[in-house]
């Protein structure tokens, strides 16, 4: 996750400075995110239906040459934007395509009652490894440019390799593959009519879109809130990233202490972290706002947790990769959608005002979604199968170098 993150910064910076344009560099983001919502299905199939492991080292393999081609493209000084472009979307269509296989690896690794803390434990890796990664490119690239980056990138990708292929296959916990038939149960039809006649994970999966539309995309308020409201400037954006960095740290450490992630759980965090970000927009000062960013940043990690974990464990072990796939579409959809909407509502009614409407929606969606649970329960107690599951419940990490 480290070498991940210092190549984003790397790719941000070159496109930046090739072409001076914001625009490009949201592109570039754009490319990289938008396999995910074609072919995540797809990925899915693949993972229900192929071992883990060889798709593990293909994939990794793959990035890691399309980092040393990046590295080439900034050593050479070409500063072919379409070229950079068109590594980023060939990755972005690796990432989905063997993203699901990284989660069902990892619900291999650990048996199912410590799943959840192993995937509190990934998300908390990842906000690490952001945090160090964004750090030390920082550091490197006034003094290296960005080709350095990139090629500590590849070298990382074999580091995970290394790791896959001396576990011991024994002491793993397998969940059975997707048997193929005529009526192909790993396919990915199968996988859309499961999600479809499953009330309570299409609730949970509609509640996780808005609140990661309207109730995250905080690099767009909190950047909107420094340079208008708050008056703090660069420097004050910099200083809000690092404490809502923080933050998910501090929710990946409570996720993982956990023995069990429920669905009371979700709906309160989910509550609270609506209202608190209602109550942001009040904020005088830098000082106050990020007072309100670090449990709103921890109660994201923690909603985040609870969603992944229950969508795999409350659903057949041989629908695992396309569920996994699922939950990332609509984690790649919310910031499709919250990105550019929050930025409109921050321009044409004011941050302020942007923080008091979305934290209002994203009350009124959690309320609903509780509603919808107790219906669902409801139900499930009068059909002789059940609808709701009572079993535990995160954004499952994929784990590339």
């Amino acid at each position: 996750m480290t070498g991940t993150w210092m190549q984003v910064l790397g790719v941000n910076w070159m496109v930046l400075s090739a072409t001076g344009s914001a625009t490009s560099v949201g592109l570039s983001l754009v490319l990289q995110a938008l396999p995910t919502l074609v072919l995540g299905m797809w990925g899915g199939a693949l993972a229900d239906r192929l071992p883990s492991r060889p798709v593990i080292v293909v994939s990794q393999v793959t990035q890691a040459v399309l980092a040393a081609l990046l590295a080439m493209i900034a050593l050479g000084g070409t500063g072919s934007v379409a070229a950079v472009y068109a590594i980023v979307l060939v990755s972005g269509v690796v990432s989905a395509l063997t993203g699901p296989a990284f989660g069902r690896f990892g619900a291999e690794v650990v048996p199912p009652e410590d799943l959840p803390n192993s995937l509190a434990l990934g998300s908390l890796i990842n906000s690490a490894g952001r945090i160090l990664g964004m750090s030390l490119a920082g550091v490197l690239m006034p003094l290296t440019g960005p080709a350095w980056l990139f090629l500590i990138n590849a070298i990382t990708f074999f580091a995970v390799v290394a790791c896959v292929l001396v576990m011991r296959a024994d002491e793993m916990h397998t969940i059975p593959l997707a048997a193929a038939s005529g009526t192909h149960p790993g396919g990915v039809r199968a996988g859309l009519a499961y999600v479809l006649r499953t009330p309570w994970l299409l609730v949970m999966l509609a509640l996780a879109l808005v609140l990661g539309s309207l109730g995250r995309n905080y690099q767009v308020t909190m950047a909107a809130m420094s340079a208008g409201p708050l008056g703090a400037g660069a420097a004050g954006y910099g200083v809000l990233s690092t404490v809502f960095a923080v933050g998910t740290v501090l929710g990946g450490v409570f996720a993982a202490g956990r023995s069990r992630l429920t669905l009371r759980l979700l709906l309160v965090t989910a509550g609270v972290v609506s209202a608190a970000q209602a109550v942001s927009g009040l904020m005088p000062d830098v000082m106050t706002f990020g007072a309100l960013m670090l449990p709103i940043a921890a109660g994201a990690v923690i909603i985040d947790t609870t969603v992944g974990t229950r969508a795999q464990l409350d659903s057949p072990p041989e629908m695992r990769g396309r569920i996994i796939a699922v939950n990332g579409i609509v984690g790649a959809a919310a910031g499709a959608i919250g990105g550019p909407l929050l930025g409109v509502m921050s321009d044409t009614m004011g941050p302020r005002g942007a923080l008091h409407l979305a934290g209002v929606v994203t009350v009124a969606a959690t309320l609903l979604a509780a509603a919808a649970f107790v219906r669902t329960r409801a139900r499930a107690r009068t059909s002789p199968a059940p609808v709701l599951p009572a079993a535990a419940p995160a954004a499952a990490v994929e784990p590339v170098g």
